[in-house]
């Protein structure tokens, strides 16, 4: 089952590696790790999604608790803690004139926002959960994709 945890921490370098350093020594991939800075500068908040065992993902919650620099952590999914989850996708895709009201509709549907225009190229947004993440990457595909940029999942607790 994949687990989503947040993680409060102070922001000071080299806290970032010693929580990843500590998955890996586990043998835990990380799926998705997202951090930055909250409302107060001095602390950064990690959302950190990794697929295991219910027992070793606690056991990494009490790790991760004694690094010094960590403030609180959280599994969002274990808890069943209602929260929001996002993610973003920055897509390059060659356009032709023919193709733009095809775009355009896919656009619509999949609430995709063009933030830069050429005479053959754009560059687009989309921002939500996943599966829509994954959906408009389907529908994307019969353009000409140069590139894309994914972001890893946030979350956040209500």
């Amino acid at each position: 089952m994949k687990h989503t945890i947040s993680v409060l921490v102070e922001n000071k370098p080299g806290v970032l590696a010693r929580i990843a350093g500590l998955f890996s020594a586990r043998g835990f991939n990380i799926d998705s790790l997202s951090v930055g800075r909250t409302e107060d500068p001095t602390i950064s908040e990690m959302t950190v999604v990794a697929e295991g065992d219910e027992h070793i993902l606690e056991q990494i919650a009490k790790q991760l608790y004694k690094l010094i620099d960590v403030i609180k952590v959280e599994d969002l999914t274990k808890a069943k803690i209602e929260f929001i989850e996002r993610e973003l996708i920055l897509v390059r895709l060659k356009i032709s004139s023919d193709e733009e009201k095809k775009f355009q509709q896919i656009a619509e549907k999949i609430g995709a926002q063009i933030l830069k225009r050429s005479e053959d190229v754009l560059i687009a947004e989309v921002v939500g959960e996943q599966n829509k993440i994954d959906t408009a990457l389907d529908l994307l595909k019969q353009f000409d994709i140069q590139r894309i940029f994914r972001t890893g999942k946030i979350a956040m607790k209500l």
